[in-house]
């Protein structure tokens, strides 16, 4: 197959885990002959920096002309410690959702049982874990009228939702129950907010095309505690934007490290893939970002365009890489030397010779291949 992907790294870490990724698809390209076109382009901090635009014409151009996106991070100190700065790097981001019209952020979220003592929850609760997160991407108060009033003292933001937006994504977020174990929950806040009202009132009718997929429903607040209480419970969450920002953040202490949360962002016609984490401009050009998110991502990129053996193929190679204790700081507290570069090689070296991985681990602390 014949892919062009843009690859839009950002700010931060977000060069140094794209750059991972990349070794990934280019290794898989290599070994299923696939041809694969990547290109380089600013957003967010970078962009603004480079072209006072945080997300530049020629960016949103390559990404419209590609086949898909390959997202890094965005995000800097000097935007984030300033409320009031005008021109914020996370507007790329929301923009570049809105002109894709990306408006489904799929986000998987496992328990690896080699990292289950990593987690800061018991290892009885989250043992088992599998959740796929469906949350509405392009509207609700993110996208709402903002309003600031002329002394600076009152501010609103606007929460919009119409009948179309949620029908769309919760037809999606049914049909990948159907692949899983047919179970969807809703997560809102229908006792006080109208457009949750909206939300319950849509997806029963929705459901209701669904026969063998079982409905839920949760208030936020109670689902928030549900997931560290007992995460097993869910199969696909559905949710709107907002809530599902902060639900599968949430959700990323199961795994132990936000560093291991990948996500898609789709549309009828454009698709992004993306880890959830965001800049970590600490730990910049320091080597201690885990690339595991972005590298699958790129699984998620494959999963796309159902290129299934190729993204089996990568998380293979990921949860061999957890196995072997091949990862990074934030969950390896047993290796000095595996740094973002070097999981990326030996995910790259694993899909090229999935037979022969190395166990002793000598080479890798020789600073040499992974594989003998």
């Amino acid at each position: 197959m014949k892919l062009s992907i843009a690859v839009l790294p950002g700010d931060g870490i977000g060069p140094e885990v794209t750059n991972q990724a990349i070794k990934a698809l280019k290794a898989i390209a290599l070994e299923f002959n696939h041809d694969f076109k990547f290109t380089k382009a600013d957003v967010g901090a970078i962009a603004i920096d480079n072209y006072n635009n945080p997300l530049p014409d020629e960016t949103l151009n390559l990404c419209k002309s590609s086949d898909a996106v390959l997202f890094g991070a965005i995000g800097h100190p000097k935007y984030d410690n300033n409320p009031a700065a005008k021109i914020r790097p996370e507007q790329g981001l929301l923009k570049l959702r809105k002109e894709l019209g990306l408006y489904a952020n799929i986000r998987p979220v496992k328990a690896y049982e080699t990292l289950l003592d990593k987690s800061p929850l018991k290892k009885n609760i989250i043992q088992g874990t599998d959740i796929s997160i469906y949350r509405e991407l392009t509207g609700g108060i993110y996208f709402g009228e903002k309003h600031l009033s002329e002394d600076g003292n009152e501010a609103s933001d606007l929460c919009v939702y119409s009948r179309n937006e949620i029908e769309r994504i919760t037809h999606l977020a049914f049909q990948a129950a159907q692949n899983r174990n047919n179970k969807v929950t809703l997560v809102d806040k229908a006792n006080v907010l109208e457009s949750s009202r909206l939300w319950r009132k849509v997806v029963g009718e929705v459901a209701a095309q669904y026969s063998d997929v079982d409905l839920d429903f949760l208030f936020v607040d109670n689902a928030a505690m549900q997931m560290i209480l007992n995460p097993k419970q869910f199969d696909v969450i559905l949710t709107e934007n907002m809530f599902g920002d902060i639900i599968s953040d949430e959700a990323s202490v199961i795994g132990g490290s936000i560093g291991l949360l990948a996500s898609a962002s789709v549309g009828d016609k454009y698709a992004m893939f993306e880890p959830i984490h965001g800049s970590f401009p600490q730990a910049t050009g320091k080597g201690i970002a885990n690339p595991i998110a972005s590298i699958l991502s790129a699984a998620m990129l494959l999963d796309h365009f159902e290129l299934l053996s190729e993204a089996e193929l990568i998380r293979l190679a990921v949860e061999k890489s957890l196995k072997l204790d091949i990862t990074t700081p934030d969950i390896n507290t047993k290796f000095e030397n595996v740094t973002t570069s070097r999981v990326g090689e030996f995910i790259e070296d694993f899909i090229s010779n999935p037979n022969e991985t190395n166990l002793n681990f000598t080479n890798i602390h020789l600073g040499q291949s992974t594989i003998i």
